[in-house]
């Protein structure tokens, strides 16, 4: 029963609506914010809708998760990203969060505008999981209840200027510049009977239409109801909010061996972070002004789609 759904805007009115076809049916009312609009609509409610509908290419897309809501992320969390990152998937026992600021979402077709002081610019196609409602206590997650607290999925990514986010140790300054987290472009409400499929969903991810990332939601070190539940216990969420879970092995960053950095953690910090930059120097994975980046999210049954995302590097304007 999933069902997927736009923000989008036409004649001056940002509206919700149902995709099918092409075709996009809107939904009655007004929802200023993602949780408005998911804790005001059921999927099953939704189903039943049908109407007038609009072509797609007739208005702006928007992404389906508006700015008020929180842009919360896992890091580290397949298992062939840990091992290149230089983990152990099977020794580290802790789930890896951080998050990025709200103002850096975007919808899924924007440019993707590169700063002029970042020289290395990454990509990390993610799975983004939509809140279905506001938690202000610990809650137990299993797979068996998930449907109770999560919505439904989008497409993230969250680019990432390696260059800040790594010799800075600054996560969020690395991963917060503004466009540097396009959302959807579709948000896919799921009903009950469509969350075992979250286990098996790929992941695919070309820039300028080669292959870099490519993976199965299988891989996930900790899965969306154990997230949840640490997540619970420590914030309070509310309907809307976003979790990225994560990204697959491919990236453009090049971690040194555990052998390597332990040698490097001998040096003077400027001669270690000078070695770091010398070896990114050498990755031409990294993005440039013109690459194209595309993203897609999908079962291989079709039953769930979440559409492709395009984004093109574009300089900063003054």
């Amino acid at each position: 029963m999933a069902i997927n759904v736009v923000r989008f805007a036409h004649e001056n009115l940002v509206r919700w609506g149902i995709l099918r076809n092409g075709q996009i049916t809107p939904i009655p009312g007004e929802y200023p914010t993602t949780r408005d609009f998911v804790l005001a609509n059921s999927v099953e409610n939704l189903a039943e809708l049908h109407g007038v509908t609009l072509a797609i290419s007739a208005v702006e897309i928007l992404s389906p998760v508006t700015r008020n809501q929180q842009f919360i992320c896992q890091g580290a969390n397949y298992r062939q990203h840990m091992i290149e990152s230089g983990m152990d998937p099977d020794a580290k026992k802790f789930n890896m969060i951080f998050t990025k600021a709200p103002s850096c979402i975007v919808a899924a077709n924007s440019p993707l505008i590169m700063p002029e002081n970042v020289r290395f610019l990454d990509y990390e196609i993610e799975l983004g999981l939509i809140v279905k409602r506001d938690l202000g206590k610990a809650v137990k997650v299993t797979d068996g209840n998930l449907h109770e607290f999560i919505a439904g999925l989008v497409i993230v990514n969250d680019y990432s200027a390696r260059d800040i986010q790594i010799p800075q140790m600054q996560f969020y300054k690395g991963k917060s510049y503004r466009t540097f987290g396009p959302v959807g472009p579709y948000l896919c409400l799921l009903g009950p009977g469509d969350f075992p499929s979250i286990k098996n969903l790929q992941l695919k991810l070309t820039v300028n239409g080669q292959v870099r990332q490519k993976d199965t939601t299988a891989n996930l070190v900790f899965g969306p109801a154990e997230t949840l539940t640490e997540l619970s216990g420590v914030q309070d969420l509310v309907a809307g909010d976003l979790i990225a879970t994560g990204t697959p092995a491919g990236c453009a960053l090049s971690v040194p061996s555990p052998s390597r950095q332990k040698i490097a953690a001998l040096f003077p910090e400027a001669t270690k972070w000078k070695f770091f930059m010398d070896v990114q120097a050498k990755r031409p994975q990294y993005l440039e002004i013109g690459d194209v980046v595309e993203a897609r999210i999908s079962h291989p049954s079709g039953s769930i789609d979440l559409g492709v995302q395009r984004n093109v590097v574009v300089g900063e304007r003054a």
